[in-house]
């Protein structure tokens, strides 16, 4: 049980936290670019993407909370 929830969960994270990771890298390549060592600059971006490919993928993370919850209830049934 603990091993199908920590893969639904990282099915779930998995596209948030890459969408991420490669803002940051962008975000990290252009400072790095244009001497830009501000710490605040990559936060802000990050966090708008990260809440946009949430949104994005609602309908996607539901189903895949909604089929975990009818296994978990018919496993135990």
């Amino acid at each position: 049980l603990v091993r199908t929830a920590l893969l639904v969960t990282l099915k779930i994270a998995g596209p948030i936290l890459a969408a991420g990771l490669v803002v940051g890298l962008v975000i990290s390549i252009l400072q790095s670019v244009t001497s830009i060592q501000d710490q605040s600059l990559s936060f802000v971006p990050k966090i708008a993407v990260m809440v946009l490919v949430a949104a994005l993928l609602l309908s996607w993370i539901v189903e895949r909370l909604i089929a975990y919850s009818a296994s978990m209830f018919s496993l135990t049934g």
